[in-house]
């Protein structure tokens, strides 16, 4: 069975928010900071109490660490993480993390990835807090994170650049693509907790397949440029895919047919996309099961930029976006950066194997 942690973003989600949830559902704190200890960095303590917040029973996970002029690069938390001899997953998902960081960095920045100044999110509390999170997963044998729809703020926040708009424009860039919902307050988070539950994945020949929304609309007066885009917005949207069909509609025009796959909590932005980008008065829809195989992340190094790789039973893929981003960045191939990717997981990474053993 595929353990999955579910995180309830109500009011927002942070690192030591996510650390405490797991904490409280029942990761031995012990255990993870026995791990987190392997980080090769100095000079930091952990407090835990039970709290309330607006009445709900949480607890709290306190980083407190001694202040440092020390201003880390992507490049350099990866070296810390490879010194740590993380367990595989931990580093898989912590690299992954900073990874993500460096890339949303990068893109504000006009910087390369590699050579990202962190600040907050290469603080000493920052590493712990990430390390953690995916620490804990680790000692609750967690195999699958989901998430509901994130609730952000308004207002401003202060922050090593000075004084920047709540959500700041680096986490706008981390939450691309994922669902959003306003909360119409002047601060972070309210009430300030994350909930995590924890639960089993049945397998998909008992649950009959995961349930999804298909959407279609038919159209015969847009462009192939508009059709691209419009493909490209529905996966912005938070389609878990979209394509375009050819089809000949009625007294002989030739047309098209747009659809996507959505999950329930995306339909309507799904929908709402499809309509404002391809003119269409009308979409359809009708629940459908789908069935997919298992599979991992895992991020590798190619010439100093990090490109993200699926694996799953007998292949591995290097992702289009990372590969394209790298191959910019370095004047390489699009399709030879993704070759080395896939070569370099292969040279690396343990055998798939969906044995729970």
């Amino acid at each position: 069975m595929t353990t999955v942690a579910w995180f309830h973003c109500f009011a927002g989600i942070a690192g030591d928010m996510a650390l405490s949830a797991l904490v409280d559902a029942g990761a031995d704190l012990d255990d993870v900071l026995s791990i987190v200890r392997r980080v090769p960095v100095q000079g930091w303590t952990v407090e835990v109490e039970p709290v309330l917040r607006n009445g709900l029973a949480a607890t709290h996970v306190d980083v407190r660490c001694q202040e440092t002029p020390i201003v880390r690069t992507y490049s350099h938390i990866r070296g810390l993480l490879a010194e740590a001899r993380l367990p595989a997953r931990v580093l898989d998902r912590s690299s992954a993390v900073f990874a993500r960081l460096a890339d949303a960095e990068g893109r504000l920045h006009r910087r390369s990835p590699a050579h990202v100044h962190f600040h907050e999110v290469g603080a000493l509390d920052a590493i712990v807090d990430v390390v953690g999170v995916c620490a804990a997963l680790e000692v609750l044998g967690v195999d699958t994170v989901t998430a509901s729809a994130v609730a952000t703020g308004t207002g401003m926040i202060r922050s090593a650049h000075g004084v920047l708009p709540n959500p700041p424009p680096a986490v706008v860039e981390l939450l691309r693509g994922a669902p959003l919902h306003g909360v119409d307050v002047p601060v972070e988070h309210l009430p300030n907790v994350t909930q995590v539950v924890l639960g089993t994945a049945a397998s998909d020949i008992e649950a009959g397949g995961q349930t999804v929304v298909e959407v279609a609309a038919n159209v015969d007066d847009v462009t192939g440029e508009t059709l691209a885009h419009a493909v490209a917005a529905l996966f912005d949207a938070g389609a878990l895919d979209a394509w375009v069909t050819p089809v000949l509609m009625k007294k002989g025009r030739p047309g098209h047919v747009v659809s996507a796959l959505a999950d329930d909590g995306v339909v309507a932005q799904v929908v709402a996309t499809l309509m404002a980008e391809t003119g269409t008065l009308g979409v359809r829809g009708r629940r459908v099961e789908r069935w997919v195989a298992q599979r991992s992340a895992a991020t590798v190094d190619i010439g100093g930029l990090p490109v993200r790789v699926k694996v799953s039973p007998g292949r591995v893929k290097a992702e289009h976006d990372d590969a394209a981003r790298a191959a910019r960045l370095s004047g390489l191939p699009a399709r030879e950066v993704a070759r080395r990717a896939e070569d370099a997981w292969r040279a690396q990474g343990e055998p798939w194997s969906d044995d729970p053993a």
